[in-house]
């Protein structure tokens, strides 16, 4: 029993030390004047794949209009929209010449709706730095220009941006902040910079900035036609020719509200999972990490109290207390709520269950649909 509970807590110990890390490396897009200065020198072509967005897409694209970076284009995807998407984007396009609405009736064979729409749009951008922009997304005033300068700074053909997440029913709170558990708990963002490994691959779909000629060198979205997961796949594919990716805290400078109920958080985690963890190369071992960290010291103390108090006992409390520490520090950072700190090991769970339950869709040769359209 004790050499189990010594198990657990080095599981225990690893995503706090990675978290503690990672924290301090992964920084904002940078403030630097002269960066800010040359950044503003580049025009930005603004991609904005967009089905079913009427609720969205207005805010989205006055949020981007009073940016102040001074040169941009607006390409907004109108990916068969069943909605007043179209008719939106028409109306704003009449009142500032910048936005330009782009249609896809037909969704060819084997592609994705949204790579395919982000790839027809990059097609007709004129300008050499690629924004992609997801239509839940809210910018700050410098928000353009900061991505810009951090394209430079980085020294990377695409960098990657999470910008801050919006939260506001309790599925939201607990599930969603697993992207932070998982990205600076687990992954060595020091060694990412350092190589081109497609195995460090990462990214958020939200927000990505490219480099517009090697972007079309490597393919860009075309080459990940049939994924539903851009924000690995698309530095994955980058990586693969060789080019190294980079991400960064976008939370000061853009906002994003995925999922606004229980259902959506669940079939949003769903309809991407087998491009994550949920494959039957990484979920073994995804499942041994996060439920040896969070779930299993919280069962097996049970079993380790004896009516007096053991080492096994003390070794798993001090897991179980571990575990709790790196929810602690995101919290104040991306402005988590506090009460979902408590509950860690319930998301974990869940979170996981998810996963298992992608996969086992997934072999069943299930898919889930999203906003109303099935991967071609």
């Amino acid at each position: 029993m004790i050499w189990i509970s010594l198990l657990l807590l080095a599981l225990a110990i690893l995503p706090l030390a990675m978290t503690w890390k990672n924290l301090a490396i992964f920084r904002r897009a940078t403030n630097d004047e002269e960066r800010l200065k040359e950044a503003e020198g580049h025009p930005v072509s603004i991609v904005i794949p967009a089905r079913n967005e009427e609720g969205s897409i207005e805010s989205a694209l006055r949020s981007i209009m009073n940016t102040t970076h001074p040169m941009i284009e607006v390409l907004v995807l109108d990916d068969a929209s069943e909605d007043r998407t179209g008719e939106i984007v028409d109306h704003l396009s009449q009142s500032d010449g910048r936005i330009k609405r782009l249609t896809c009736e037909q969704l060819p064979q084997g592609w994705n709706g949204k790579q395919h729409a982000c790839w027809v749009a990059a097609s007709s951008a004129k300008y050499s730095v690629l924004l992609f922009v997801d239509a839940d997304v809210r910018f700050s005033s410098d928000a353009i220009t900061r991505c810009v300068a951090q394209l430079y700074e980085s020294d990377c053909p695409l960098v990657s941006g999470f910008p801050k997440q919006e939260t506001k029913t309790w599925s939201e709170q607990m599930l969603i902040p697993m992207m932070y558990s998982l990205l600076l708990g687990y992954l060595p963002i020091d060694r990412m910079r350092a190589s081109s490994d497609a195995g460090f691959a990462a990214g958020c779909g939200q927000l990505f900035v490219a480099n517009r000629e090697i972007y079309f060198e490597t393919g860009g979205h075309s080459a990940i036609r049939s994924s539903r997961h851009d924000g690995i796949m698309l530095p994955r594919n980058f990586r693969r020719k060789g080019y190294r990716t980079d991400i960064f805290d976008a939370s000061d400078l853009a906002t994003c509200r995925m999922y606004c109920r229980c259902s959506e958080v669940v079939r949003g985690l769903l309809k991407n999972a087998t491009e994550g963890i949920a494959n039957v190369r990484l979920i073994l071992p995804f499942t041994l990490l996060l439920a040896g960290a969070n779930i299993l010291p919280v069962l097996l103390i049970c079993f380790a109290w004896k009516g007096s108090i053991s080492w096994s006992f003390l070794i798993l409390l001090g897991a179980i207390l571990i575990g709790f520490l790196p929810r602690l520090l995101l919290t104040p950072r991306f402005d988590l709520s506090l009460w979902t700190v408590l509950v860690q090991p319930l998301t974990v769970l869940w979170f996981l269950s998810l996963q298992w339950l992608a996969l086992v869709r997934s072999l069943m040769g299930r898919t889930t649909s999203w906003r109303g359209r099935r991967d071609s």
